[in-house]
């Protein structure tokens, strides 16, 4: 096992002793009490299957068939969740050819960073992680599931998802995707006609016939952002079926893979012989194996927030010195856009999820003594799913990457480093993704241009008042102050500049995410502004040093000149927290912790 990796690991262990012991404990005292319908009341199990047909009715007073749960993200509007509409039908077809049951057990929200970007609802999206969590454990609140079935594809829900299967430790759990829509426009074509746009070259025709080009039917969002690095994490830390992340959403393999994810929780429920609770899945070595499989790919940034509180559910700390010690130890085996030019189906065909598994476990980078959905270890995920005479299989092919130009070997990567810096200093600590940077890393010292929304910003290059090389500081952004929405706004006017030869960089409490390009952005700064983060005191003018080659952020102010500023006092009231529902969130907002700490309301550092 490779040295780092192993080290790492070991730190992660000893660090959450307790609060993993806590959990499992709370596990085992859960498991002893049920998931059993027989500790129900009859007018508890009458409610909980009056809407049954007879047959069902007649398996469930039996207790020896599994009951399945359904939590589904379903919704018409998003191109990723629409195809999940029929499979509700599909999973109980399926479940009773086993002899069991499935209901759904409810439906949780699933809003889209893609439709609110830049607009007030996205300051909705990250707080959306933890309503989603709270939704799902109403679900499965009732206690009457052996197991459930997650169905959720985008960037928050699959960590609320995930959050709330944890929460309910003593089930198992499969995590079911839809898969992503056909290629559309390159997305170096989109990017151009993006920025042709910020610039005022083209109209708002041609970027939305662009845009339609790119979103253009049911499915996931091609680009690798943060929806596909949910899938692709997931998968490795074993609650996909092998190999089911990226098959096309309207396919007789997708079918039938959502027809086998069905079948197969209904054989690791405590009723057979496989019994494989999630919190059997989840531990620490799962963990580190979903950062690893992150950092090989350049995914994205947001699960720096996502895995630490998705981790945190399981009673496992893990911290951003985690990420950027494994991030020196994997090497970048994918060029996916935004770190390069493939789109996610030329990834599955280049031999994705099988490849890449194998190529990691070659390296001795992954832990292969885990345990997942499908058994120990992770050889089952080296394999890809076909159909063979109209039945389901899997197969050894490909072993190796059809395209080196989007799927590297572990020998030859195209760096290797994973792509993920931290940066600390006296402003706080923060993350920069490196993998999508042009030249790699960067290094330089330039006065600070402070603004307190992207919205701020747009309109100053719009005025053409962004002259010269700049460090943009964009603050009360972070989980407290807004709930930390993204800031893709920023990319295209500081791209143009950094085009036009201008050095430019971003340090900002909010997020960017895994659409972030090649602008240098030190993100997520914690602490935030609005929690005494030294963000609050910089000034216009101030010189900023961004080193991600030595991990280094800092404001090159006298200390003693830094004493006497106050906090800038933040314009947030009322139109910053008011409107689109924003006001009913103020308590989950007031709660929320650093970024480091998973930026969650649903529960504190100790």
């Amino acid at each position: 096992m490779n040295s780092i990796v192993q080290e790492v690991t070991q730190r992660v262990i000893e660090r959450s002793r307790e609060t993993r012991k806590a959990y499992l404990d709370k596990v085992e005292r859960a498991r002893v009490k049920g998931p059993h319908r027989e500790v129900l009341s009859c007018g508890n199990l009458a409610h909980g299957y009056a809407a049954c047909p007879k047959n069902e009715k007649g398996v469930l007073k039996q207790f020896t068939k599994s009951n399945i749960g359904i939590i589904t993200s379903y919704n018409d509007m998003l191109s990723a969740h629409q195809p999940y509409e029929h499979y509700p039908k599909i999973i109980k077809e399926a479940i009773a050819e086993t002899g069991s049951v499935a209901q759904v057990a409810g439906g949780v929200p699933a809003m889209c960073d893609g439709v609110t970007q830049g607009q007030p609802g996205m300051d909705l999206s990250l707080l959306s992680r933890d309503v989603i969590a709270l939704s799902s454990c109403v679900g499965l609140s009732h206690n009457m599931f052996d197991g459930a079935l997650m169905l959720g594809i985008c960037d928050k829900i699959v960590p609320g998802l995930v959050m709330a299967s944890l929460a309910f430790g003593h089930l198992p759990f499969v995590f079911v995707p839809a898969g992503p829509m056909p290629s559309g426009i390159p997305n170096s074509e989109k990017t151009r006609v993006r920025m042709l746009h910020a610039e005022g070259k083209v109209g708002r025709d041609a970027l939305l016939e662009s845009e339609s080009a790119s979103y253009h039917s049911p499915g996931t969002c091609t680009f690798y952002g943060t929806a596909n690095s949910n899938q692709l994490v997931v998968e490795v830390m074993g609650l996909h079926l092998p190999g089911s992340s990226f098959v096309e959403t309207d396919s007789v393999l997708r079918n039938a893979l959502t027809r086998a994810a069905s079948k197969q929780v209904t054989r690791i429920t405590h009723l057979g012989n496989d019994y494989t609770p999630i919190s059997k899945v989840i531990d620490e070595k799962s963990v580190i194996n979903g950062i690893i499989a992150l950092l090989a790919t350049g995914g994205s940034t947001n699960h720096t927030m996502h895995l630490v509180a998705m981790a945190r559910c399981a009673g496992i700390i893990v911290d951003w010195t985690d990420f950027s010690d494994l991030s020196n130890a994997t090497p970048l085996l994918t060029r996916i856009y935004p770190n390069g030019s493939a789109d996610i189906n030329q990834f599955h065909q280049a031999g994705g999820m099988a490849v890449l598994i194998n190529e990691l476990l070659s390296a001795d980078i992954l832990h292969n003594d885990v345990h997942t959905i499908c058994g120990p270890g992770l050889e089952k995920y080296t394999k890809t799913p076909t159909m063979q005479d109209g039945e389901l299989t899997w197969v050894d092919q490909p072993k190796k990457s059809q395209d080196k130009t989007i799927i590297a070997t572990a020998e030859k990567p195209f760096s290797s480093h994973g792509g993920l810096q931290v940066l600390s200093g006296n402003l706080g600590r923060s993350v920069m993704k490196t993998s999508s940077l042009p030249d790699g890393d960067v290094s330089f010292t330039a006065p600070a241009r402070v603004f307190e929304s992207q919205h701020d910003l747009e309109q100053a290059f719009k005025d053409g008042k962004l002259e010269g090389d700049f460090v943009a500081v964009v603050r009360f952004q972070g989980p407290k102050a807004i709930g930390m929405p993204e800031l893709h706004k920023l990319t295209p006017p500081l791209a143009i500049l950094q085009d036009r030869g201008q050095k430019v960089a971003l340090v900002t409490d909010g997020r960017m995410s895994g659409a972030s390009g090649k602008v240098p952005a030190a993100i997520h700064m914690t602490p935030e502004a609005i929690d005494g983060g030294l963000l609050a005191k910089v000034h216009e003018g101030d010189l900023i040093l961004v080193d991600s080659a030595k991990g280094k952020v800092e404001l090159l102010v006298d200390a003693d000149e830094l004493a006497k500023r106050k906090n800038a006092e933040p314009n947030l009231v009322p139109q910053e927290r008011i409107g689109m529902g924003r006001e009913f969130f103020g308590s989950l907002r007031s709660h929320m912790t650093g970024a480091e700490e998973g930026a969650c309301s649903l529960f504190f550092q100790d």
